[in-house]
């Protein structure tokens, strides 16, 4: 029988001797054999560690951004052998899609990300400074850089090619390399996308490898530079957590477990609101996509006492018409469960649940299946089972069948819905669906405590909502207690994971030295040759002008005040100045001190600079008055090289901190200017 192989050391391996039969979740029959038996995975981590990882850390946050983007696209175009695999696993071509182009998005997402939010070099300077002396002479920061191990992802088999990619997108882009090790169930599928990245070329050598079978010893080796990532059962999760070495070495450990997670209707809502079909149909969306098989599908459905009823009718009434049958098959809204190991799962916990609940809907000797063999496939029912009095079971929040199934359960106030959601003992996602928004506050506040996410939904949000079971790039996914405690994805923070963040310690002249990022209280050299003048790559990181001085008068004030249509009673009425708490004169417009110091510090002709590219982090600190005396310190910040567009001339982002002054020395205004500056070329 073909073996299902590994990727170690830059070659595939088949592993030694029999191993676990993988079978088609649809037909039953089998597809391979799983075993890592005969991997070095001490040798494994340290290709990682030796090759992988400096290639990877060589590159800037923009270089692996353009990265992620490649492999998108190159995945992208041959994703259709993943849904013809994907089918093996029992998912329609709906499920797939959140699956391969879902997992797929994550990496052009981050590969934005990676773009907008980290500068174009090997590590990342946190914004935050800390002055530490009186004379500002001694400060503290912090700079972020790539951990030097290896980042390994154990995933769960539901989704084998979504569950790798969103933790490689964030891996990746922080510049550590990775091990991945799939559920065996559906590894198949895995191996057939690591194939595909290693084909491409686009991946440094050592920066993937891919486990199918075991881990063996490989939590003997690890060392407090690497990251575990695991995502699966409560108690699988809790076991590889307390790894002596794990403990020892302070591995960073990020764990994504079981979720009894749910959906509450606000009392407000009735059958004939909008927000009621809502509601039906987000549960059963949840409760058959990918047939229940995933970690944030709805297994607990929260309703108003007097509302019990007409939600367990309409929600059977909309599972009677789920199509259930080959994932190929025309018409079929629901496939299998992953495997027939899976089936049985699912009917013992279902067993488990009855003794506090009663069957409602599913569970059928008999139902219709489409184009397909009821016998050999992992078919399953969704079912559907009411908790009469939740407060007092505890199963219906302790025991999870994970496949298409979920317990209707009634509150009497608001206060008992909360505490019905916390019983889950923490959750990955929970859904509000009320058209109240007071209703809204105080569910969400009340039930945040236990949940990683909230979606809210009404009539308002829902034609453009992505569905309580769908973690978002930007935002973070994970929850507390039973669901791991863990964090992924969410933005830049799922970078920084794999990342040491370091407080630095120094003068100010040394950090920006350091950094690359100029600090206020460092040496400000100046130049005879206006900074405007000078290309992208001439500039020098603390270069700064010091402009002439500029005296605001009545007239610039009043003229300003007419250009704008800006007639705001501190500028122009000097009776009614007098009576302000805040001036004690009249004063010149906040934005009026910006124009009179960009006409300061900009030099007009063409040059180098080729656009005003944005202000950030404005603040007026002292009033202008009239005939006070200001004057501006534009000092280079930072620069940022920039992938040139189609037809751009190479350029650059500089950023400049702006210093407007008085006559007293005193600071009025400060703010970040970002300009768009042309590399020099070989012709200039």
């Amino acid at each position: 029988m073909q073996k299902i192989k590994s990727y170690a050391l830059g070659r595939w391996i088949e592993g030694e001797g029999p191993g676990q039969v993988v079978q088609h979740a649809v037909t039953g029959e089998p597809l391979g054999e799983v075993t890592s038996r005969g991997l070095d995975f001490q040798a494994m981590l340290n290709h990682a560690r030796t090759i992988g990882g400096p290639a990877l850390r060589k590159m800037t946050f923009h270089e692996r951004a353009l990265l992620l983007k490649n492999m998108a696209k190159y995945l992208m175009e041959g994703k259709e052998e993943f849904y013809t695999l994907s089918t093996s696993t029992g998912a329609t071509r709906a499920d797939s899609w959140v699956d391969i182009e879902g997992g797929i998005a994550t990496f052009f997402a981050y590969s934005g990300i990676g773009r907008r939010e980290f500068p174009n070099e090997t590590f990342h300077v946190e914004t935050d400074v800390s002055p530490l002396s009186k004379s500002g002479s001694f400060i503290g920061r912090h700079i972020c850089t790539p951990l030097e191990g290896t980042a390994v992802h154990i995933n769960a088999f539901n989704f084998p090619c979504w569950g790798m990619l969103e933790k490689l997108a964030t891996t990746f882009l922080a510049g550590m390399p990775a091990i991945v090790k799939p559920a065996s169930q559906t590894c198949y599928l895995t191996e057939k996308m690591v194939a595909a990245m290693i084909e491409s070329g686009l991946l440094p050598e050592g920066a993937l490898q891919l486990i199918c079978g075991s881990v063996g010893d490989l939590f003997e080796h690890f060392g407090s530079q690497d990251v575990v990532t695991f995502t699966g059962s409560a108690t699988t999760g809790r076991k590889l957590k307390s790894h002596p070495n794990i403990i020892e070495k302070a591995v960073r450990f990020n764990m994504e477990a079981d979720s009894l997670n749910c959906i509450i209707l606000g009392p407000d809502v009735n059958p004939e609101m909008e927000e009621f079909t809502i509601f039906i149909k987000e549960i059963v969306r949840e409760m058959t996509s990918k047939s229940g098989q995933k970690c944030t599908a709805i297994r607990r459905t929260i309703v108003p006492k007097e509302m019990t009823q007409s939600v367990i009718d309409s929600l059977k009434q909309r599972l009677a018409t789920v199509r259930i049958g080959h994932p190929e098959a025309e018409g079929v809204h629901m496939g299998t469960l992953a495997g027939m190991d899976q089936l049985r799962e699912v009917q013992e916990r279902v067993a488990e649940l009855r003794q506090d609940s009663e069957l409602v809907f599913g569970e059928r000797d008999e139902f219709e299946i489409v184009g397909a063999d009821r016998t050999k496939g992992a078919f399953y029912e969704p079912t559907l089972l009411y908790c009469a009095e939740p407060l007092n079971s505890n199963s219906v929040h302790e025991i999870e069948a994970f496949g298409p199934v979920s317990t209707v359960m009634p509150y009497s106030n608001l206060e008992e819905a909360i505490q019905l959601a916390a019983k889950g003992g923490g959750s990955l996602v929970g859904s509000v669906v009320t058209a109240d928004d007071a209703t809204a506050r105080q569910l969400v506040i009340g039930i945040a405590p236990y949940h990683g996410r909230v979606l809210v939904l009404n009539r308002e949000s829902s034609p453009e909502s992505t569905g309580h079971g769908s973690p978002m790039p930007t935002l973070v996914h994970g929850g507390p207690g039973r669901a791991g405690g863990g964090e992924e994805m969410g933005g830049a923070r799922g970078v920084l994971h794999y990342m040491q963040r370091t407080a630095l310690q120094g003068s100010p002249t040394t950090l920006t030295n350091i950094t690359g990022e100029w600090t206020k209280g460092a040496v400000q050299p100046q130049d005879k040759v206006h900074p405007f003048r000078k290309y992208f790559d001439e500039l020098e990181i603390g270069e700064t002008l010091v402009t002439h001085r500029r005296t605001i008068t009545e007239a610039d004030v009043v003229n300003f005040a007419a250009l704008s249509g800006d007639w705001f009673y501190a500028h122009v009425d000097e009776v009614a100045v007098q009576e302000s708490p805040v001036f004690d004169r009249r004063v010149a417009h906040g934005y009026l001190i910006l124009s009179a110091a960009a006409g300061l510090f900009v030099d007009p002709a063409p040059g180098p600079v080729l656009a005003n590219y944005g202000l950030e982090n404005l603040r007026f600190t002292q009033p202008v008055y009239i005939g006070d005396t200001i004057q501006a310190k534009l000092t280079c910040k930072t620069k940022s090289p920039k992938s040139p567009r189609e037809g751009e001339v190479p350029q650059g982002v500089v950023s400049w901190a702006v210093e407007v002054i008085n006559q007293k020395s005193e600071t009025v205004a400060v703010y970040t200017v970002l300009t768009l500056v042309a590399q020099k070329t070989e012709n200039e």
